[in-house]
Parts: structure tokens; C-alpha cells; sequence
């Protein structure tokens, strides 16, 4: 069976691809506001760690990532919206969740395209796209062309920079 080591392979290419623990490169933006008139939010690392737990802190902070299959949303199959564990943006909905094989929750698209940035990312020597939430920031996953229609992209987020609300 060829799909186990694709599988596998896949899943260790995001764990590598994912993370990333240089906060130098992810610089805090001035407060402005964003294209879903809602104020950026900009905290101090002490101010964060005061509201996250420490995984979370690493994770959606510190642009770390969490193991696979491990994590709190990947077999998800509840109805509901994801929302940036920071600052609560609506960022996936339920609906276009996918199981990727990977490890971690999985979308084709966000609920809005305006409440995600996408950002160039070439550490590790390779190039992909982290995600991250528009008003605050935070590291949420990276986003890879190899996932479902309609879009054909597949958002690999981190559990930890999540909350999900049930419908």
C-alpha cells in the first residue's frame, strides 16, 4: 500500500513544516484597523501569557505548531465555527472542514478570506504559506494547494490556535 508512507511522509513534512519557532521574523503590525472594520489587537508577550495557556502561547504566538494526531480538533466532526483562540475572529467554519490525513484540523477555505493573512514563510529551506489571524496575528497553520474542491487548498491549523464553538 503506497498511501501509508505518502500519508506518513505528508504528515512529517508538516510537522516540519509547521514549526517554527522564529518570532524575530513575525513583527507586531501598528493597531489599524482591518478589512472587517474591527480594531487590531496588539498585546505584549507578558499580556498573552497571561490569557493563554502555555501551548497555546507557543503555538499562536511563538509560531510553534503541535504533534499530530494529538491535538484537540483533528477528528472534530462537530458542527460549529472555529475562532482564533487570541482575540475570538471567526476564522473556519465546520462546513469546510476535511479530513487530510494529516493530523490536524483541515479546510479548504476560511469563512471570510479577510479575517486570515497569508505570508510567505521560507524557513526550514522550504517556501510555504503560514496563516495567521487578521486582527491579532496569530500563527494559526500553513496553507498547502493539495487539498479538496471547490478550492483545491488545504489550511492546516494548529488545535492549540483555536476554539472551536459548537452549533
Amino acid at each position: 500500500m503506497k498511501t501509508i508512507p505518502v500519508l506518513f511522509f505528508a504528515a512529517t513534512m508538516c510537522i516540519t513544516s509547521c514549526a517554527q519557532n522564529n518570532s524575530n521574523q513575525h513583527k507586531q503590525t501598528i493597531a489599524m484597523e482591518t478589512k472587517s472594520n474591527s480594531e487590531k489587537i496588539i498585546k505584549t508577550d507578558e499580556e498573552w501569557k497571561k490569557e493563554l495557556t502555555p501551548e497555546q502561547f507557543e503555538v499562536a504566538r511563538k509560531h510553534g505548531t503541535e504533534p499530530a494526531f494529538a491535538n484537540e480538533y483533528w477528528n472534530n466532526h462537530d458542527k460549529g465555527m472555529y475562532h482564533c483562540v487570541c482575540c475570538g475572529e471567526s476564522l473556519f467554519s465546520s462546513d469546510t472542514k476535511f479530513d487530510s490525513g494529516t493530523g490536524w484540523p483541515s479546510f479548504y477555505s476560511p469563512v471570510e478570506k479577510e479575517n486570515v493573512d497569508e505570508i510567505k514563510d521560507s524557513s526550514y529551506g522550504m517556501i510555504r504559506t503560514e496563516v495567521t489571524c487578521h486582527r491579532c496575528g496569530a500563527h494559526l497553520g500553513h496553507v498547502f494547494d493539495d487539498g479538496p474542491k471547490p478550492t483545491g487548498l488545504r489550511y492546516c491549523m494548529n488545535s492549540a490556535s483555536l476554539k472551536f464553538e459548537k452549533k
